[in-house]
């Protein structure tokens, strides 16, 4: 397979997401203008506007990005001879490893403090963001088309996937009242969590 070579356009969207980053998590956003990020990523103003129409555009293509590799995980399917508790683990410990990260916690609280007055805007996003289908979902309704897992609502059940995650290695962490969780803790978190969805759920 040939690998992808990144275009100049590609190399310099990436180059204005990498300051965004830097920038947003340094000053703000609303401290953050267009044209120090401009200066930050080595192109012109012009070329800001043409990948990103708005901050808000930038602070939600920065979410994305790590939204995706959290929950995405392309290749990790559901596998019919495999045990569930063990798949599923693995599967909730990828995804807990980025929601967990610095990177991802930083990100969250900018994202967080510049919608936090603009309630509409931020269901909007968040609409964006769940539109992407997270590989918990397709592995939920796999097992249950397998005849291993109850019949459900995979999207009821995938969110307290997610609710049973985040409430130990997100909102505590975005919030600032708990330290970031260590290797061991995730992979604890994920197999108690996997253990818990299983003793309901498992047909």
């Amino acid at each position: 397979m040939t690998e992808h070579k990144p275009t100049r356009s590609e190399l310099k969207r990436q180059a204005i997401l990498q300051a965004a980053r830097d920038a947003f998590q340094e000053r703000g956003v609303h401290s953050t203008s267009m044209d120090e990020l401009a200066a930050l990523a080595s192109v012109s103003k012009r070329t800001v506007y043409n990948h990103f129409a708005s901050k808000e555009a930038l602070i939600m293509a920065l979410m994305t990005e790590l939204w995706q590799q959290a929950t995405l995980h392309e290749g990790r399917d559901y596998e019919p001879g495999v045990a569930l508790h063990s798949q599923l683990c693995d599967l909730l410990e990828s995804e807990i490893e980025v929601i967990c990260s610095q990177e991802y916690i930083e990100l969250n609280r900018v994202a967080f403090d510049h919608f936090l007055h603009q309630p509409q805007a931020l269901r909007e996003q968040v609409e964006k963001l769940s539109a992407h289908e997270p590989a918990t979902r397709r592995w939920i309704r796999a097992a249950v088309a397998d005849g291993r897992l109850a019949e459900l609502d995979d999207e009821i059940a995938s969110q307290q996937l997610h609710n049973l995650i985040k409430g130990s290695c997100f909102w505590p962490q975005l919030m600032q009242i708990a330290p970031l969780l260590g290797a061991q803790e995730r992979h604890d978190l994920a197999s108690r969590t996997a253990a818990l969805f299983l003793s309901h759920y498992q047909a």
